[in-house]
């Protein structure tokens, strides 16, 4: 980072500060968008649910007892036992009603199974899409009509999916689904931040509502039953949050980033306004703008950038694998849950509930040892858990539903913690003209992980132990990873990319201080 970078890091800094730092504003802010991630998070876990397979029976005449039409039934199996007439293939399936699900609303069994799978994939499809998109967009027009695109195309899409009439239909729209949670995964988080002092960044992770918002999804569909009525629920808990968004400003950094001095100088004021303060002297913060505004091109800043600048490239590589591995690792084992042993409804809990004390403790230990060492310790505690699973998976001892279910928990808590750890690595890790562009991008490659997941998870049904040793070996090395990146721990945010010219601009002014 150059001086010119530091003065005007450090100018904002101070303006945030004194506009009340952590004031009211900000914990609205943090209501209004962390609190929308409900709708984002259920729309995310949906096919934990939506996918899952109820209890089915093939009905088949039986032809040992003499009695033409006497039926016997085999629990999920495809075709008739030998032993009974009427060819190799059942008259008629019958579905439990424990649970009314994309599987028996079209009949995703046998030939069709491998259905399911795909429509899940298709929803990281659209994840994956949006990232590089919408990290561009939200660099471009700004983070608050980026969130907004996304949010209204999360309430449309699933209202279309509760009235969908086949799983064509649904796939489509669990794509659209895919691409409006990726549009907002990329943003939040940065847009959050942004209005955040540096000392509370690590505090605003460890408040992330996902896990209890995934854990409420879990009593909700106990409660429901119904993947219809899920997706309705969703639609009706996104319209307050979409409505909220509107009456929250736009980053200031983006703004100033921009050179736009004077939507950033209302913006402002106007956080200093609702934390009870007065307006902070901006006078400098518009000096040291406009002077780096003459010094520089306005321009338009895209993915080329990132990697023209050696160093920034070899960390976003690292962290793009990280996210990858962590993309994977998460959302296999969320979507493996039928996997575990017990009730469904019950293990869908657990696995979320256990994520909740995983953000306190990556919180404490973000500002304790760093975010890089923090990255390192929760994804070597998931890679023995992801290793441990696959093991007993292949070996399968005496209570090994037990041993499963324990460590499978395990390497979802090392996982949860270790990636939210990342996420505010990645964030501090990109200067604000690119931190959308970055981040999207990391957001889209985790996308990848998540859209091999459901793939992995249904193929380790005829392979054991393939889905966590992917996992175990996944985690481990993004715990090398993470130790290649520079810490981020107490660094004010960066507001351009280093470069030669920005060097020869810094003397410029030094100079012009100098004469003033």
């Amino acid at each position: 980072m150059t001086d010119v970078d530091e003065r005007l890091d450090d100018i904002l800094e101070k303006v945030l500060e004194e506009s009340g730092g952590l004031g009211k504003l900000q914990w609205l802010l943090i209501f209004v968008i962390v609190g929308s991630k409900l709708a984002i998070t259920w729309s995310m876990f949906m096919m934990t649910f939506a996918g899952s397979t109820p209890d089915w029976w093939c009905v088949s005449q039986n032809g040992t007892s003499g009695l033409n039409d006497s039926r016997i039934e085999s629990l999920r199996s495809c075709s008739p036992p030998l032993n009974t007439s009427g060819g190799d293939s059942c008259l008629s399936i019958r579905f439990s009603n424990e649970k009314n699900t994309i599987v028996n609303e079209w009949s995703l069994i046998c030939e069709e199974e491998w259905i399911t799978s795909i429509v899940t994939t298709m929803q990281f499809v659209g994840l994956l899409t949006s990232g590089f998109i919408a990290g561009q967009v939200a660099d471009l027009i700004g983070r608050k009509p980026t969130l907004l695109l996304s949010l209204t195309l999360l309430a449309s899409s699933n209202l279309v999916c509760g009235f969908s009439t086949s799983w064509e239909m649904f796939a489509f729209a669990r794509f659209m689904i895919g691409l409006a949670c990726g549009m907002y995964l990329t943003v939040f988080f940065n847009f959050v931040l942004e209005f955040i002092p540096t000392k509370y960044r690590a505090m605003i992770m460890a408040i992330d509502t996902w896990p209890v918002n995934a854990a409420l999804f879990g009593l909700v569909s106990f409660w429901l039953k119904d993947w219809q009525y899920l997706h309705f629920a969703t639609f009706l808990i996104t319209i307050p949050f979409l409505l909220g968004t509107i009456m929250v400003p736009e980053s200031f950094r983006w703004l100033v980033s921009h050179f736009k001095t004077e939507k950033a100088e209302k913006v402002i004021e106007r956080i200093a306004f609702i934390n009870g303060k007065e307006k902070p002297d901006v006078t400098k913060l518009i000096a040291v703008t406009q002077k780096e505004a003459e010094a520089e091109e306005k321009k338009s800043y895209s993915i080329l950038d990132i990697f023209r600048d050696a160093k920034l490239t070899k960390h976003s590589f690292l962290l793009w694998f990280i996210w990858l591995s962590s993309g994977y690792s998460y959302y296999a084992i969320s979507f493996g849950v039928e996997e575990l042993s017990g009730d469904l409804y019950l293990n869908i809990i657990l696995l979320s509930a256990v994520e909740i004390p995983a953000q306190v403790v990556t919180w404490y230990f973000n500002n304790c040892i760093g975010r890089r060492w923090t990255c390192f310790v929760f994804y070597m505690i998931a890679a023995g858990g992801g290793l441990a699973v696959g093991i007993v998976q292949i070996f399968d001892p005496v209570n090994s539903r037990v041993v499963i279910n324990v460590c499978a928990m395990v390497a979802k808590l090392g996982v949860a913690a270790a990636w939210a750890a990342v996420k505010t690595f990645t964030t501090e890790t990109y200067p604000t003209v690119v931190r959308n562009i970055g981040y999207g991008c990391a957001n889209s490659i985790s996308g990848v992980g998540a859209m091999v997941a459901p793939q992995i998870v249904q193929m380790s049904k005829s392979f054991p132990g393939m889905m966590y040793f992917l996992c175990g070996t996944l985690t481990f090395l993004s715990a090398i990873s993470a130790v290649l990146v520079p810490d981020t721990k107490g660094k004010i945010m960066e507001n351009q990319i280093r470069s030669r010219k920005s060097e020869i601009f810094t003397i410029s002014v030094e100079a012009d201080c100098v004469s003033d």
